[in-house]
């Protein structure tokens, strides 16, 4: 499996996406014996990069791939998204990437992955009610800590991702 560096940051140039697996599509979370085989087999082929979100579920998507890592996490680059579900009250759908927001999304998101840190932490959506400068802020924070290692932005346009990246290198840019 060729692979390519993002910054500092060694991924397999073929990911595995798990969002399908829990979330979105006719019979998402209907076999999660079989979704546990299929990340085991991308391992075992070479992938390294697997993707989930908090709120594909929501939060079930992060369990799944949680239980399908376990013991396997030296394998892995483990990347997740925030920002979709406001912890505060908002819920599921309800775009929050406050600072708060974020402190909480992180310690559920490790905890349902089984794991002390995150390889790539997504904002899923630019969230029009917090600064970007706040929300980069807060993850290079997150950064410090070793909560995550990395931070990546989803669906943010070139100027978003400029003044992201003045706060705190960008690793990744995640688009549909």
């Amino acid at each position: 499996m060729k692979h390519v560096e993002l910054r500092d940051l060694d991924v397999s140039r073929i990911g595995l996406g798990a969002m399908g697996m829990s979330f979105a599509y006719t019979g998402a979370g209907t076999d999660d014996t079989e979704s546990i085989r299929t990340i085991h087999r991308a391992l075992d082929l070479g992938v390294t990069l697997i993707d989930t979100a908090e709120i594909y579920g929501p939060f079930t998507n992060e369990e799944l791939v949680g239980r399908a890592i376990k013991g396997r996490r030296d394998e892995v680059v483990l990347a997740t998204k925030f920002g979709m579900i406001s912890h505060s009250g908002g819920g599921p759908g309800a775009l929050d990437s406050s600072p708060a927001n974020i402190r909480t999304a992180v310690e559920g998101s490790l905890r349902r992955l089984g794991t002390d840190h995150i390889d790539l932490y997504y904002q899923h959506r630019v969230d029009p009610n917090t600064p970007i400068e706040d929300t980069t802020g807060a993850l290079a924070e997150l950064v410090s800590e070793g909560k995550i290692r990395h931070i990546g932005l989803s669906e943010a346009g070139a100027s978003t991702i400029r003044r992201a990246h003045a706060v705190h290198p960008i690793t990744a840019v995640q688009s549909e």
